[in-house]
């Protein structure tokens, strides 16, 4: 089984070609079944987030064309959307993977959200069947990955996010928040970020809008805001200095018609707006009116964010750890990539003992049950002995990527062409090798 991903992000595409590919998250179980149904392919994964889209899949045959699935899905032509893309393939794919949830690929280093991103992907995939073996491997291997670069580095110590970037750019903006009421659109997990980081900043007053009522309220009671009902948001929204917006809507929220009656009602007071959503909530033709400023998602990368030396310094550091748990991977799946031969040599020399014993087994009838149990006990023995080289030599193999020499085992005891590891290898509790460990071990997410 091969591995392709393909993509693209906030480095590779505007957010105007980014919004295009955005699949809502109620959406991503039905988009990975329609992933694949693509030929060839077995397994698949999508991850699509404000700052990215991206297609991982383990296929059979040729090499599928995502380019040409996002094209016709998305109704995106190939022009527009090819210099934008990247590929990665095997291993490449796999390290791109664990970047990715250990937020070493994020817009801004180390913010917490894309783990989570990254579980609720796994979860809609795993719901329609789109994750087996090969995937599930891969994507548990990248989480355990990530984790451990949280636990053991400062990577995501200081309190960085695109919401603690867009709260920045607004106090950046006024110079200071005090005294400032400030509309949050959307009660997701973006917006409650946003919050308590404007509280932290001194905001005069919060407001809070939200599709769900029941959302806002909840939101509101836990930063002593107020709330403001949907169906009153484009009454109310020019009571607000600062509109910070993350909703789902597929739609803008607001147009220009929208602020042209915000500035009126605020006497030409200028109003700020920083839409974080993706795809993005407010028609950037809106920045073309006097006194009105407004930022997307793009514009919050040209933000300096004061402890951003201490991660890129924390961010090397994760490199590192990645760098073994990638290697931890790549000897786990070369040692399930050898299972089927460890079990074929295993059972060929079973076979040939219990064969010897059935043509011995007129002369050994007038022996006692003990005297038959030392001879079963023997035999067995002999071949644990006999196969405890052969044994530890594809082991070996295995991690160092030898094929050579499984191969050159596979042809000396002819063993059988089965690629297919089996569903649990056979490990006896009786077979013991010359130095006392069992002959055959089920490969594991121990240390090697």
């Amino acid at each position: 089984m091969k591995i392709l991903l393909t993509g693209l992000n906030h480095k590779t595409a505007p957010v105007e070609l980014r919004e295009r590919l955005a699949i809502a998250p109620e959406k991503l179980a039905d988009e990975t079944r329609a992933l694949l149904s693509h030929p060839g392919i077995r397994e698949g994964f999508i991850l699509s987030t404000c700052n990215r889209v991206e297609l991982l899949v383990c296929y059979e045959g040729s090499e599928p064309e995502l380019a040409l699935y996002l094209n016709q899905h998305f109704s995106v032509d190939s022009q527009s959307l090819q210099p934008h893309l990247y590929q990665h393939h095997e291993s490449d794919a796999v390290r791109h993977l664990f970047r990715v949830a250990a937020s070493l690929d994020s817009m801004v280093v180390g913010e917490p959200q894309i783990l989570g991103q990254v579980k609720e992907s796994y979860t809609a995939a795993r719901s329609v069947g789109a994750v087996g073996g090969n995937l599930e491997r891969l994507l548990q291997s990248a989480l355990a990955a990530a984790k451990k670069v949280r636990t053991e580095t400062q990577i995501g110590a200081s309190s960085v996010s695109i919401a603690s970037v867009a709260v920045d750019l607004a106090r950046k903006i006024f110079g200071s928040l005090e005294g400032k009421r400030v509309l949050l659109v959307g009660a997701g997990k973006m917006s409650e970020l946003a919050a308590r980081h404007l509280m932290q900043q001194g905001a005069g007053s919060l407001l809070i809008a939200n599709r769900t009522h029941e959302r806002a309220l909840h939101l509101a009671r836990k930063f002593n805001g107020h709330v403001v009902r949907f169906d009153e948001l484009h009454d109310r929204a020019d009571e607000a200095d600062i509109l910070i917006t993350s909703t789902g809507s597929a739609e803008f929220i607001f147009r220009t018609p929208h602020a042209q009656q915000f500035l009126h009602r605020r006497r030409n007071r200028p109003m700020f707006f920083i839409d974080i959503a993706v795809p993005r909530d407010v028609d950037p033709e809106i920045n073309r009116l006097d006194g009105i400023f407004l930022y997307d998602i793009d514009d919050l990368q040209s933000v300096t964010v004061s402890n951003l030396s201490t991660r890129s310094r924390e961010a090397e550091r994760a490199e590192a750890i990645l760098e073994q748990e990638l290697v931890r991977y790549q000897r786990r799946i070369e040692t399930l990539d050898v299972v089927p031969t460890l079990v074929d040599l295993q059972a060929t020399a079973e076979e040939m003992r219990q064969g010897e014993l059935r043509r011995a087994q007129s002369r050994l009838q007038s022996l006692t049950p003990a005297q038959q149990a030392a001879v079963e006990a023997l035999t067995r023995g002999l071949m644990n002995k006999f196969l405890h080289q052969p044994l530890q030599a594809l082991k070996a193999a295995a991690r160092q990527g030898d094929l050579a020499t499984v191969d050159a085992i596979r042809a000396t005891f002819q063993l059988n062409g089965s690629k297919e590891p089996a569903a649990e290898p056979v490990q006896a509790a009786e077979n013991t090798s010359a130095s006392g460990e069992p002959a055959l071990t089920k490969a594991s997410d121990d240390n090697d």
